[in-house]
């Protein structure tokens, strides 16, 4: 069993220990606390661990422990806070407004549209009430939801439309960006033409936003939301499914090649949402919650949507931007506004924050004496960044944890819940393994042929012994063969992250990157991630991106991508070479061999705040490559190709649009 090193009768340490050896009993009791129609016979099948059908024989439903079980104690309370940066309105849902709403909408799929349980519905839609909405509603009747997010392309859309094949498609007019108006009606149009499927085959309903141009509806295909919703009425019964019955599809990064949606089961995902809404993040029922993620994201569906409906709390739907809407200090304004005593961020958020407000003047606009705790998530958090927030919320808990879109919760973390004083470990780590995950960080180096773990401190793939926790996606869509070979086959008996970290002397892991971004220079494998947390706390800079330059003596070198801190723009070149390269000495050490960096405008990063580092390799060591069409802007390649060619690096890789 993974170590971990805690003080005596510490409460997560009793949950942990007890997830492992005894999961049956721990999951059982967890699972009494959501309503089902039917009780499971049996927890799990310890016969299957990579199938281990969690909860046998259980029967529930998702929409119903979401919102009608609360409806007598919370029917008055607010269950959704939209709050819209980009029409200035700000709207509270409670929970028999929403609950009426999501009857009326299952009953316009069941009874206008034959929806039936299983069938696929597809959802296109931006941060606004309707699209979570329409996602209670399908799991109301069974039906299986294909959220896709909202910034994707006609492209994208319409490769998603063609593996899933939806009964309906939920969409909208328009969505609005800073500066832009995105009309979603044109590209579902120009989906559907590109994805083959009869206009016969696929019906469309279409919220009209009333700050947009209604839609143009296509004859026989569309129908306007209002209509349909007024055409029936809001007395639709919950269908019972049962726990291994897909919630939801969703698509993870990439859909070149085969398409790659994970299958999320309804039973195990309720029992483990409803699990870390309490113990991990210390929300109470009646308080607000924010996940600053979209929903189109596993965050946005795991804790904007179904997490804190399930706890009985009010989630925030916010649709801006972390600057620009209108400026640095909106994400502390939606906490003070609302009152949330807890949000959700992406490191990036923090670091975009920052670097736009480098006197820390938007960041301490509002007190938010009620705050609890901020959990990062998305990408690995450097220790600067981490300590900077801290300083920001006045020494409140800012916690990086980390997961999977196909685990759909935590793989580690800081549990709130669970201790009353708890460590939150040395920055830079993402916590301790969640209760359910026997995690074990396995010999990085590729010519061990043993599976063992690595020692404290050194860099090791990061693997979890089977069975996964319940929530885990049980499938990929339509192939499960490739399920079985991407994630199971190099370590049997073990699921593999294809992430790497660390483990400290007191259980703590650091994530610090995916395995393709180890770097092998001169027969040392370090972390691209350990490089940038260095670079970054030379104190020079905001940001950063590390990949693997070719180099024919040591096979590679490290070479960063740097954006300057805003008051050290006008340093001299000098000054920053010699800080950076110093710094990285000292802390990654000679061995790294650093010494060659870009400064740039900015980084390609997609809409969810990740880096697209794999593109930076192929630009700089020559090789064609695609943009992703999730990048937020391909523009962003330009500039960098000049700021290269600017410092005498040519031969660069030639790019193409998705």
């Amino acid at each position: 069993m993974f170590r971990i090193v805690v003080r005596r009768n510490s409460t997560y340490a009793s949950a942990y220990r007890l997830s492992i050896q005894h999961p049956e009993r721990f999951w059982s009791e967890q699972a009494q606390k959501i309503f089902w129609f039917q009780r499971w016979h049996k927890v799990y099948d310890e016969n299957n661990l990579l199938r281990p059908h969690w909860f046998q024989g259980g029967q529930l439903n998702m929409a119903y422990n979401c919102l009608d079980r609360h409806i007598a104690k919370h029917g008055n309370q607010t269950a959704i806070i939209h709050d819209s940066a980009m029409t200035g309105k700000v709207a509270h849902i409670t929970y028999k407004e929403l609950l009426k709403q999501v009857k009326t909408l299952a009953n316009v799929l069941s009874k206008k549209y034959n929806v039936k349980k299983g069938d696929v519905v597809l959802i296109y839609m931006p941060m606004i009430p309707e699209a979570a909405i329409a996602m209670l509603a399908c799991a109301r009747i069974g039906a299986i939801h294909n959220l896709v997010f909202g910034g994707f392309s006609a492209n994208e859309l319409a490769v998603r439309i063609k593996h899933s094949e939806p009964k309906v498609l939920i969409s909208t007019n328009v969505g609005f960006e800073p500066q832009r108006t995105i009309n979603y009606k044109t590209i579902v149009n120009e989906a559907i033409k590109k994805s083959g499927i009869n206009n016969d085959s696929l019906k469309c309903i279409i919220f009209n936003r009333p700050e947009g141009k209604p839609a143009d509806l296509v004859s026989e295909r569309d129908r306007d939301w209002n209509d349909v919703m007024s055409s029936v009425r809001d007395s639709h019964d919950c269908e019972p499914v049962e726990a291994d019955h897909p919630l939801y599809l969703l698509y993870t990064s990439g859909t070149t090649g085969t398409p790659k949606a994970i299958v999320r089961p309804t039973g195990g995902y309720a029992v483990s949402l409803q699990w870390t809404m309490k113990y991990l993040y210390n929300i109470h029922p009646g308080e607000v919650w924010w996940s600053a993620a979209d929903l189109g994201w596993v965050v946005g569906h795991s804790y904007g949507c179904y997490g804190p409906l399930l706890n009985g709390s009010a989630t925030v739907i916010y649709e801006g931007k972390p600057i620009g809407t209108p400026d640095a200090s909106e994400f502390f304004r939606i906490i003070h506004d609302h009152k949330a005593v807890s949000s959700f961020w992406s490191p990036t958020a923090l670091r975009i924050i920052r670097q736009h407000d480098p006197d820390n003047k938007h960041a301490t606009k509002y007190k938010s004496n009620h705050f609890r705790a901020l959990f990062l998530a998305g990408e690995h958090c450097d220790r600067d960044t981490l300590l900077w927030a801290r300083e920001i919320f006045a020494e409140k808990p800012v916690i990086d944890h980390y997961w999977q879109t196909e685990t759909g919760t935590p793989i580690t973390a800081v549990c709130l819940g669970l201790e009353k004083h708890p460590n939150l470990g040395p920055p830079g780590c993402a916590g301790r393994p969640c209760p359910g995950y026997n995690l074990h960080l396995f010999s990085s180096d590729p010519n061990s042929s043993e599976e063992e773990d690595s020692s404290s401190d050194e860099l090791g793939r990061i693997v979890v012994k089977l069975p996964l926790p319940p929530g885990c996606f049980s499938t990929l869509w339509k192939n499960d063969q490739l399920f079985h070979e991407l994630y199971f086959t190099r370590y049997p008996g073990y699921y593999d992250t294809m992430d790497v970290g660390i483990r400290t002397e007191d259980g703590f892991i650091e994530t610090s990157s995916r395995a393709d971004d180890v770097l092998n220079v001169a027969g040392h494998r370090l972390s691209s991630g350990h490089i940038e947390q260095a670079i970054v706390e030379s104190g020079k800079v905001s940001e950063c991106a590390v990949i693997g330059l070719k180099d024919d003596v040591k096979g590679q070198q490290p070479f960063a991508f740097v954006v300057l801190n805003k008051h050290e723009e006008n340093t001299a070149a000098a000054e920053i070479e010699k800080a950076i390269i110093a710094t990285v000495r000292q802390e990654i050490g000679p061995v790294a061999a650093f010494k060659k960096f870009v400064c740039v405008k900015r980084l390609p990063k997609t809409r969810s705040g990740k880096i697209a580092r794999n593109t930076l390799t192929a630009l700089l060591n020559g090789k064609a490559f695609r943009i992703p069409s999730t990048i937020e802007d391909p523009t962003v390649y330009d500039d960098l190709r000049k700021e290269l060619t600017q410092v005498g690096y040519k031969n660069l890789g030639e790019s193409s649009q998705m």
